[in-house]
């Protein structure tokens, strides 16, 4: 069999195997996790190269990219339900690939946030289009169960990248962590030119007209659910992201753990990957709702404790407590976004592309501009890391409730096919 599919399997959604498409579809996740944590080691060296004196504003490396992946993604799903999704797909790539060769030569800062917001906007593809396969292909808990092994492997490279990004500082510079991205990047195109199917049924292709799109979009606005998923995504995703901008700083400066901060920061990441996958498994058997709606009140719980603890000994816990705790708040987090993000999109399928940009790009941007606005809070204790946790999970919570009508833990809803 040849490695890469003929023109007339590119064209029948199940030519990919199983587990190959869960592959794949993975891959294109954790380029946007690599884009992000990979520079998270080296934000000190970038600042110090760059003359960047104010250390919160370091963090904006990170913050660009998200801002741009999360903006973005309300462009590619219009686009894909138009022209499908293969050929979006790698016109965002393309993006991406040249904003990662040009951050390689940036003279200035400010140049450098541009690349990266440049690589977010391409990227942002990976996100929409990512979603809307695994939507084409599957739905209700057997998507909430493939999107789970997605992020398991989208969470797992928070272990690797940065790392990965240690040891590129080790042999040489900042910048060569964009060449390393570029060739990750490199990577997807190639993998999923040569092997990913058309998804979209051409009978769903959505005419790229304002009055088709702007009624996509009112669909998915006004639909209670997902609207209100959406927004819990949101509020959900600002804490890892805040969490991700203020990780060197948390490590380094309160519990002055060094340069080998990115083990702990791994640590972390093995239990979220590891909640994702249980999710994944347990999905069927409990529901979707059951798991997720447990996981945030349990998050909620521990966020609060550990607040409480914090201030109890002067802004920070004991690094031994403060890393259990977490760990505890991060196998909670595995259980949520998955379910909620299937959740939203169920009522949807008749206008996937469009549904995924939207609550791809409210969550992400959202979630992005969120975390931070509460990482450049940082004043050396856990008090605005940790107050920021406890405020937008109980925003998060409250969305639910909108969404369920005060009830939680309910059952699933039937799928539903909302037509334009």
């Amino acid at each position: 069999m040849s490695f890469i599919l003929s023109a007339e399997a590119r064209r029948d959604p199940a030519a990919l195997p199983y587990y190959e498409f869960v592959a794949m579809i993975a891959l294109l996740m954790a380029l946007n996790a690599a884009a992000i944590d990979v520079y998270i080691p080296a934000l000190q060296d970038i600042g110090s190269a760059l003359g960047v004196v104010d250390e919160n504003k370091r963090q904006f490396v990170i913050t660009a990219y998200i801002i741009g992946f999360g903006g973005a993604q309300i462009i590619y799903g219009p686009l894909s339900d138009r022209f499908g999704r293969r050929s979006v797909l790698f016109a965002g790539l393309s993006i991406y690939l040249l904003g990662a060769i040009a951050a390689i030569f940036v003279p200035t800062f400010e140049a450098l946030l541009f690349t990266r917001l440049v690589q977010g906007i391409g990227a942002a593809a990976t996100r929409v289009i990512a979603t809307s396969v695994v939507r084409d292909r599957y739905h209700g808990p057997q998507m909430a169960s493939v999107m789970s092994l997605v992020m398991m492997v989208f969470m797992v490279m928070p272990v690797f990248a940065p790392n990965i990004g240690s040891a590129v500082l080790v042999f040489g510079t900042w910048r060569e962590l964009s060449a390393f991205m570029f060739l990750f990047g490199l990577a997807a195109l190639i993998w999923a030119w040569a092997r990913l199917p058309e998804t979209l049924d051409p009978a769903n292709r959505r005419p790229l007209r304002i009055k088709p799109v702007a009624e996509a979009f009112r669909i998915v606005l006004t639909n209670r659910i997902a609207f209100c998923y959406t927004l819990a995504m949101a509020s959900f995703f600002g804490a890892l992201f805040a969490f991700i901008s203020q990780a060197e700083q948390v490590y380094t400066g309160i519990y002055n753990i060094g340069p080998h901060f990115t083990i702990y920061f791994s640590m972390v990441a093995v239990f979220m990957a590891a909640s994702s996958f249980a999710n994944s498994r347990l999905v069927s058997r409990f529901g979707i709702k059951k798991l997720s709606h447990g996981a945030l009140l349990g998050f909620i719980a521990v966020a609060g404790l550990h607040l409480g603890l914090a201030m109890a000994y002067g802004g920070a816990t004991p690094f031994p407590l403060f890393l259990t705790l977490f760990v505890i708040m991060m196998c909670f987090f595995g259980f949520v976004p998955t379910n909620f993000n299937a959740m939203a999109m169920e009522p949807l399928g008749r206008v996937a592309g469009v549904a995924s940009s939207v609550l791809g790009s409210a969550q992400t941007l959202g979630g992005g501009l969120l975390g931070g606005f509460i990482g450049y809070l940082y004043n050396g204790t856990l008090i605005p890391l940790l107050s920021g946790f406890l405020g937008l999970a109980c925003l998060s919570l409250i969305c639910v409730l909108v969404a369920e009508k005060g009830r939680l833990f309910g059952a699933a809803p039937r799928a539903v096919i909302t037509k334009p």
